[in-house]
């Protein structure tokens, strides 16, 4: 299989306020060589897709930044840590901070929410995968600190997630956010399928975390990554999925 220019993804670029030297975008599943439950443009390795055709989802996707640069992959395990300089090793981390051109940041998501940063300057860029596991360990935290802005010169975008319409959960994570932070019950609706348990809006959850870091500049979280095809959705596909990529970088 070539890499020829139908197979290239779909991209969704943020619509925030970055400044020009700041780049990102997250891929859909609409265009690309992957195939059956996969299809059509899954860059995951850790799914059962066949490799080559990831391997081909990769190459397509490192030609969208449009030069030599590495992307850092991470191995993510739903939990805190930042990754802060390039590791082709695969590190144990759930988010990824750049503060030159040397590699593009990028995570891979499907129901879980990637969080993009920037500073108003243009000199560093992150992004965080934020499932509910991560955003509770306090991983929108530790970005934030990796990154070392004053919070009012950080721009914020919120990308394709599952909504609080589809995501219902148990009480453990009921209690894993309001036993912290008291205001988070705000984010919770007391599920209409099960008795005790509860529809989570992720989307809230990170913009009352933000807000409490005092990051007020927040675009985005308007989708729904079950609901809308053109997106992998872990919970709607029964695990059996690919991935989409959130890449970010400074030009």
């Amino acid at each position: 299989m070539s890499d020829a220019i139908d197979l290239r993804p779909t991209l969704i670029q943020p619509d925030w306020p970055a400044p020009a030297n700041v780049e990102a975008f997250v891929t859909t599943r609409e265009t690309g060589p992957s195939q059956d439950s996969f299809a059509a443009f899954n860059p995951a390795l850790h799914v059962g897709d066949n490799q080559d055709h990831v391997a081909l989802c990769r190459r397509l996707l490192h030609k969208e930044i449009g030069d030599s640069r590495p992307l850092l992959w991470l191995n993510q395990v739903h939990g805190a840590w930042v990754q802060q300089c390039y590791d082709e090793s695969l590190p144990d981390a759930d988010a990824a901070v750049a503060r030159n051109r040397d590699y593009a940041c990028v995570v891979l998501t499907a129901d879980c929410l990637p969080v993009f940063f920037c500073d108003r300057a243009g000199t560093k860029v992150a992004v965080a995968h934020a499932g509910w596991r991560s955003l509770a360990g306090g991983v929108l935290e530790a970005t934030v600190a990796a990154l070392d802005v004053a919070p009012d010169e950080l721009l914020v975008w919120l990308g394709p997630a599952i909504s609080n319409a589809q995501f219902e959960v148990g009480p453990e994570v009921h209690d894993a956010f309001v036993g912290v932070h008291p205001q988070a019950h705000d984010a919770f609706e007391h599920s209409p399928y099960r008795l005790g348990h509860y529809m989570a809006d992720l989307y809230r959850l990170a913009r009352l975390r933000l807000e409490a870091l005092g990051i007020t500049h927040v675009s985005g979280g308007h989708f729904c990554t079950a609901c809308e095809p053109r997106f992998y959705s872990y919970r709607r596909d029964d695990g059996l999925t690919g991935r989409m990529a959130s890449v970010i970088w400074l030009k």
